[in-house]
């Protein structure tokens, strides 16, 4: 079992960031709850997959929303409402073990995301449970059902509900994972856009057969290469290149922000991103269609890079950006990674499939 140090767990925040591909949550409050959680005297571990004995239970807890705008203040329809003062995820947690009278030996994380991640680490260290190497989607997803257990049917119910206010719901069962998706978001929605989940509690056999293993060394990885890369003075396009270089991945495109028109509706952010191409790319345009994470991107409006591949945002600073949180003129290094190998199967296709999107286009692996 490794001891993460802080810069440890930082480098993980940066690059969930960066395979959040614009979802996940928001970077500078994934970076508050570690820095938050090393300054209380808190350790965080993390253990490989062959550390976790068959009968040991993990569960997964994330947070489920919209992320929020960066300085959005809260609705003053929820200012007289008690505050929880910590993660909500953190809540859920703690009520899904006294309900099923577990002592979860491992948090496992949902999703790689800034915020999701940051507070399967912040929940970890303040309980003195490990952080599991390991991942539900590899990359972040809007929706509850783009998930490895999913895939591999593992049930999602019990699951326990909190919202920033204090209040816990359990499920003791719900039909399937599009049902709890749909639940979960119409409580998010009524609760400020986010709530707290803790989910799939599961005995280590069948959390072995189900997560993407050492996925969060790989979130480590490239958030050694992005602080790397920015110590020694690289700009974005660098810190993308980098990555692409070392993470199997391509620089698509690079150019400034011409609009990007976004709405937010029924607990999830929609929208597109437009991109005018500068350097070599000088008279090409982009054009990025997000549900809170990029979903598929269009060069000169031909198909260029589909989910589950991912499509990573990196700002002229070298720091991962997400969705909606643009400026006309703000300039931008799109990066393509490989999807995580389960979701490009014929099962993992079938769940994330773009039709649900709206594009009847199938995948197709960036060239």
């Amino acid at each position: 079992m490794r001891t993460l140090s802080k810069e440890n767990a930082i480098d993980i925040v940066y690059g969930c960031a960066v395979v959040g591909t614009g979802g996940g949550g928001n970077l500078k409050s994934g970076l508050e709850m570690i820095e938050d959680c090393y300054a209380n005297g808190n350790t965080i571990k993390m253990a490989d997959l062959n550390e976790l004995s068959d009968d040991d239970y993990v569960a997964t807890p994330y947070g489920c929303g919209a992320p929020r705008l960066l300085g959005q203040e809260q609705s003053k329809k929820y200012a007289g409402l008690p505050q929880l003062g910590y993660p909500a995820p953190l809540l859920a947690f703690r009520t899904l073990e006294e309900y099923m009278g577990k002592n979860f030996f491992a948090v496992a994380s949902s999703e790689l995301g800034a915020e999701s991640t940051a507070e399967a680490l912040y929940i970890a260290g303040n309980l003195g449970i490990p952080i599991m190497n390991a991942d539900a989607a590899g990359r972040s997803v809007p929706d509850l059902q783009y998930s490895t257990y999913f895939v591999k049917k593992k049930p999602i119910y019990p699951m326990a509900v909190a919202t920033d206010f204090g209040e816990t719901i359990i499920l003791k069962k719900v039909v399937d994972d599009y049902r709890a998706e749909a639940i979960a978001r119409s409580i998010a929605v009524v609760s400020n856009n986010m709530v707290g989940i803790t989910d799939h509690p599961m005995c280590g056999k069948d959390y072995k057969e189900s997560a993407i293993p050492d996925a969060m060394s790989y979130a480590m990885k490239i958030g050694e290469i992005l602080r790397n890369t920015r110590e020694s003075g690289g700009n974005g396009l660098k810190v993308a290149s980098n990555i692409a270089e070392q993470m199997s991945g391509k620089v698509m495109f690079h150019g400034l922000i011409s609009e990007a028109p976004w709405e937010a509706r029924e607990g999830y952010n929609y929208g597109e991103i437009h991109i005018a191409g500068t350097g070599e790319f000088l008279g090409d345009e982009y054009r990025i269609h997000f549900k809170n994470e990029n979903i598929i991107s269009f060069l000169n409006d031909k198909v260029d890079v589909t989910s589950p591949d991912l499509i990573c945002m990196i700002d002229e600073d070298g720091i991962p950006i997400n969705t909606p949180n643009f400026n006309e003129g703000q300039e931008l290094t799109i990066l393509a990674l490989r999807s995580p190998e389960i979701w490009v199967t014929e099962e993992g296709l079938k769940c994330f499939d773009l039709n649900y999107f709206g594009f009847d286009i199938p995948y197709r692996p960036f060239k």
